[in-house]
């Protein structure tokens, strides 16, 4: 099956006209008239209207970029770099005793995000062993329910997080 190029132009039965604007290894980004962006699948049925002649690389450079990531992720101590909210910016959290008589505790809540965001890094790393591990799959399972679990147990910080993407996240009702 011969790649289809950017800039073909194609007619779908549902999306109607339009014109490929990329090509992954497994997708075509359509623009219709219509519809606006479609993915369509390689073998998705529709009618070659006129064909671009154009080379296609079958991977974008999003692909790539992702990938990458993944990589690096995975295999390396990179860790990604994680921004507290910026109404966190240079504040601090007061830890003050039930008995007055005490003096209250002061913390940088850089400090504290800190150590929130090392918590969840280790979370992912024990994760990625279990994961690598001779462990039996139930085993597996039991264990990733307790790391769910833990996650689902520091979602109360997700304050301080500034981007939505690197919160906690708990596990999901269905």
């Amino acid at each position: 099956m011969k790649l289809l190029g950017i800039g073909s132009r194609i007619n779908h039965a549902e999306h109607g006209k339009g014109v490929v604007t990329n090509v992954t290894s497994k997708h075509y980004w359509v623009t219709f008239i219509d519809k606006g962006l479609e993915t369509l699948e390689l073998d998705d049925e529709f009618e070659v209207i006129e064909a671009a002649e154009d080379d296609v690389d079958t991977v974008s450079f999003y692909e790539v970029e992702k990938s990458l990531r993944d990589i690096l992720k995975k295999w390396s101590d990179v860790s990604e770099v994680i921004s507290i909210a910026d109404k966190w910016k240079g504040g601090k959290l007061i830890m003050q005793p039930g008995d007055e008589n005490l003096k209250a505790s002061e913390l940088p809540i850089d400090k504290f995000f800190h150590k929130i965001t090392i918590v969840r890094d280790r979370l992912r790393v024990m994760e990625q062993k279990i994961n690598s591990s001779n462990l039996d799959e139930q085993e597996k399972i039991d264990l990733q329910q307790y790391i769910t679990r833990s996650y689902g147990s520091l979602t109360s910080f997700n304050v301080l997080f500034k981007l939505k993407s690197q919160q906690f996240v708990g596990q999901r009702s269905k």
